[in-house]
């Protein structure tokens, strides 16, 4: 998993393989990626489901909200950890927008910001969602192994992992349609994060698959770009589990 891309693949064009079977073409790469995606992602978690189906407690809504809270805090900090890894300008210049999509460039904005503003909107105090008082142990691992993933990987791997991207728009756009249907006390300026996400995930999801397109150009590149988008999927899906597992114990007989 940690094998550095040769610098030829930041650039090289579609080549075959000489060893064992050959690489796709950019395009059957890009169909395994977002069939992957697509079976993999975590809006097919029961815990997001019953959430998009109006069935959470304003508890379990709250765990979600504080525990999320912690991935939203690092995912400027995998990023700035890809960011050191690209070779050019203009990539590092495109990537750094993601840092500050979420850090803001004031206290006042960025996503950070607008999830606080989200957990405010559940009820959950400002200072315990910036001290993470309700952190579960399983999201921290989940999460701080996403991070010390995308520090040693590869420059192929960390960037392929980002492509749940490709699938965050429509999650989002499904919290807009259902959060005011079957939580309506929630008010809708706490909604703000996810109404933002649309247009960023369309953005930084197609930008990393055109990367991932140009860079992996073996089999054994391409085998490590769907290897690393498999691992971010399991680490969104392990955060909902450890929110589940103390959903769970909460309400032992639910």
């Amino acid at each position: 998993m940690t094998t550095t891309a040769p610098d030829t693949a930041l650039t090289a064009p579609h080549r075959a393989s000489e060893d064992g079977p050959g690489p796709w073409t950019a395009d059957e790469l890009e169909r395994h990626l977002r069939e992957l995606a697509l079976s993999r992602y975590h809006d097919r978690h029961p815990f997001n489901q019953r959430m998009h189906r109006g069935q959470l407690t304003p508890a379990e809504l709250r765990t979600w909200v504080a525990n999320r809270f912690y991935y939203q805090c690092n995912i400027p900090i995998k990023d700035a950890l890809i960011l050191s890894k690209l070779h050019l300008p203009a990539q590092r210049r495109s990537w750094l927008r993601r840092i500050q999509d979420h850090d803001g460039h004031t206290d006042q904005d960025g996503g950070i910001e607008r999830w606080l503003q989200l957990g405010e909107a559940v009820g959950l105090p400002r200072d315990e969602l910036l001290d993470h008082q309700h952190l579960l142990p399983g999201v921290r691992l989940a999460v701080d192994g996403y991070v010390n993933f995308c520090r040693n990987a590869s420059v192929l791997e960390a960037v392929a992992s980002s492509l749940t991207e490709l699938c965050a728009p429509s999650i989002m756009l499904t919290r807009l349609e259902t959060f005011p249907l079957h939580y309506p006390w929630i008010k809708s300026a706490g909604l703000t994060y996810f109404r933002g996400r649309v247009p960023q995930g369309r953005r930084d999801g197609s930008e990393a698959l055109g990367w991932v397109r140009t860079w992996a150009i073996t089999r054994e590149q391409q085998r490590q770009a769907l290897a690393a988008l498999s691992f971010k999927c399991d680490v969104l899906w392990s955060l909902l589990d450890s929110v589940q597992g103390a959903a769970d114990q909460d309400h032992p007989n639910a």
